[in-house]
């Protein structure tokens, strides 16, 4: 079986999709969407994906699936006797995995996608940023990696003393944030979710993912 993703490499929400692939051993090909160009939003794209976001997964036999994390629960439930194990081996460590799998959903990464939209998008589109919505997320940002902080120095990942999906959700704008917005000094002044980000980003799955990353025009 390969599965076709559609989406840039270069998303964050495609490389959520990737990185889960890559860590169940499933062999997937990269179907390009052009979001500059605004492909996402014409009429073929929305065939596929009614609200014109990137990804959507393709089976051979035809079935489709978009919305990143429920992609990830897709694979990771029906592959779950193959590559890593990340939904966790009991019913309680399942239901921790998805407790943070929302956290990331709501708490962590929609400050961070605030972020990324008045750093990156609006300037890509010749709109101006509001330094004051950037600092105000900035600081909700730093109030959620508290919180992990002080989770971390009792577990090793989020879910307890295993990588889960819920640590795996956190790699795309986790990698943003201390690369493209120059914001590492919050993952770095963390003890902990350093050591975290540390392990969890020296995965050989989500190095593969970087690699498959198109480099900028020089």
């Amino acid at each position: 079986m390969v599965v076709k993703v559609y989406g840039p490499a270069r998303a964050a929400c495609p490389q959520r999709v990737m990185a889960c692939l890559l860590e169940k051993g499933i062999e997937f090909e990269i179907v390009s969407v052009d979001l500059d160009s605004g492909e996402q939003k014409k009429p073929d794209f929305l065939a596929l994906q009614p609200f014109g976001q990137v990804p959507v997964v393709e089976e051979e036999e035809g079935f489709r699936l978009f919305e990143s994390r429920a992609i990830i629960r897709y694979y990771a439930t029906k592959h779950a006797d193959q590559g890593t194990e990340l939904l966790g081996s009991t019913l309680k460590e399942q239901a921790l995995v998805n407790q943070w799998l929302e956290v990331e959903a709501h708490n962590y990464n929609e400050p961070l996608f605030a972020i990324v939209l008045q750093l990156l998008v609006f300037p890509s589109m010749g709109l101006p940023t509001d330094p004051a919505v950037v600092k105000a997320n900035e600081a909700r940002l730093s109030q959620v990696l508290d919180v992990y902080d002080q989770h971390l120095a009792k577990n090793k990942y989020l879910a307890g003393q295993f990588f889960s999906m819920a640590d795996l959700s956190h790699l795309p704008g986790t990698q943003h944030l201390v690369t493209t917005l120059g914001m590492s000094h919050l993952v770095k002044e963390r003890q902990h979710v350093n050591a975290w980000w540390e392990d969890i980003s020296s995965r050989p799955a989500w190095k593969k993912v970087l690699q498959l990353v198109p480099k900028p025009p020089e």
